[in-house]
């Protein structure tokens, strides 16, 4: 069947890199056409594709200026024509008790609706990536999000599972709960749920996910609903609400990838417990290897020239991996040491530096772990722009861009969020990468 319309049927706005990147994944296996843009594009030229990914790194600044970011990225997508528009924040709900995710949801309402006034869900849940909700619980595996190690994130702690409770001190709105039993008996009944709370004076609702089946009936549920708030989950039952109407097929090439060539590299930035796995893996392979240390760095040592002088001795011999990971135990003492806001940016500013200097010297190919670490090395690379390919793991996908740092040629990257992948996910990225030209 021909495509009936030629332009872009869902906005998205994601408040990190990492998880725009594991958005667009979703949409790209359930075979929507998508391009992710670094920030607000400049233009208001349509674009010809089914899905846009919008990234922000809005997920630890100040509400105010989250807010801001969102509406202005929200106002770009209206003009685009899109359908419906999706928030998307982590599967682990990062976020501070003054927000960020709910003073921009409610924004986003605001705009959309009017004051006070439409009904939207917040659904983090992504079985794949084991994380569920139960009676509004938010579980990693099988721990509650509060026992995870969540509970130590530098920037977000998460010290509480309760989505209702952690929802409803970020907004003025009434939130409420569709309970698994309301799920569980499809979309009739969660569409019937809604419309209980809305009477209730509830605008919000959690919505309990256990498999890949609840999300595709909460997707079918909530089809006419022109906001909704959620991880990047739920992407994969959307796209059947346009499909059964006709206006979009299944793209069989939608995560195409032109071939990759050059050096191999990865920057690691998350101190998550799966990125502390990764960086262990890679170490004891015997692949060659480079820690930061942000303290000597303050000490007058430049760890960014020094560990560009170590890669260009290293990267002809296969993958490095350059690492600021860290146990939980270290990370206390440094932040105690310089401030936690300050090591953070000291981190990232060294990081970034460092993957400038690996793409002037021929790194093509470059997996970053880490939210944050993500955002800042692809906004500091110059990306504008980048094509979304085949899924790695759950959650992230390789993908294509031009920076101005290499030179007009394509770098490929992988964004994934520090709690994402495999324990060998750094070494099969590249893996995959190759076997994806000579199958």
């Amino acid at each position: 069947m021909e495509k009936r319309i030629y332009r872009p049927l869902l906005g998205c706005i994601a408040d990190d890199f990492t998880g725009a990147s594991d958005l667009a994944n979703n949409l790209v296996r359930a075979g929507m056409r998508t391009i992710q843009s670094i920030g607000v594009p400049e233009d208001s030229q349509t674009l010809n594709t089914d899905a846009i990914v919008i990234s922000l790194k809005s997920r630890t600044i100040s509400s105010y200026e989250a807010i801001k970011q969102s509406l202005q990225a929200y106002e770009w997508l209206k003009a685009q024509g899109v359908e419906q528009f999706y928030f998307k924040y982590c599967s682990t709900f990062d976020s501070t008790p003054q927000g960020n995710i709910g003073p921009v949801t409610e924004a986003l309402m605001d705009a959309i609706y009017g004051k006070c006034k439409g009904f939207t869900i917040v659904c983090p849940a992504f079985p794949e990536a084991k994380r569920t909700i139960f009676n509004g619980h938010l579980f990693v595996g099988n721990e509650l999000l509060s026992e995870s190690g969540m509970r130590n994130h530098p920037l977000t702690p998460m010290t509480d599972a309760n989505l209702v409770r952690v929802m409803q001190a970020q907004t003025h709105r009434i939130v409420g709960l569709v309970n698994y039993a309301s799920v569980r008996a499809g979309p009739t009944e969660i569409r019937a749920r809604f419309h209980a709370l809305q009477n209730e004076g509830i605008t919000i609702a959690v919505v309990d996910v256990t498999c890949n089946q609840d999300l595709e009936s909460i997707a079918s549920a909530i089809a006419d609903i022109p906001l909704v708030t959620a991880g990047s989950g739920l992407a994969i039952g959307l796209p059947n609400n346009w499909r059964i109407h006709g206006l979009l097929d299944l793209n069989e090439s939608a995560d195409i990838l032109p071939p990759a060539s050059g050096y191999q590299a990865v920057i690691s930035g998350s101190c998550s417990q799966a990125s502390n796995a990764q960086v262990l893996d890679f170490c004891q392979r015997g692949l060659p290897t480079f820690a930061i240390d942000p303290l000597a760095d303050v000490s007058q040592v430049n760890m960014a020239q020094q560990a560009i002088a170590w890669a260009k001795t290293h990267l002809k011999n296969g993958p490095i991996l350059i690492y600021a990971t860290t146990q939980p135990d270290n990370l206390k003492s440094i932040q105690q040491k310089l401030g936690a806001i300050h090591a953070s940016e000291l981190v990232e500013k060294i990081l970034t530096e460092i993957a400038m200097g690996l793409v002037e010297v021929g790194v093509r190919q470059l997996v970053i772990a880490g939210g944050e670490t993500s955002g800042a090395i692809v906004q500091a690379l110059g990306i504008k722009q980048m094509i979304i390919g085949p899924q790695i793991d759950p959650g992230v996908p390789w993908m294509s861009a031009i920076s101005p740092c290499s030179k007009d040629k394509v770098i490929h990257l992988a964004l994934k969020s520090g709690n994402f992948g495999s324990i060998d996910f750094f070494t099969k990225s590249f893996t995959q990468l190759s076997n994806l030209y000579h199958d």
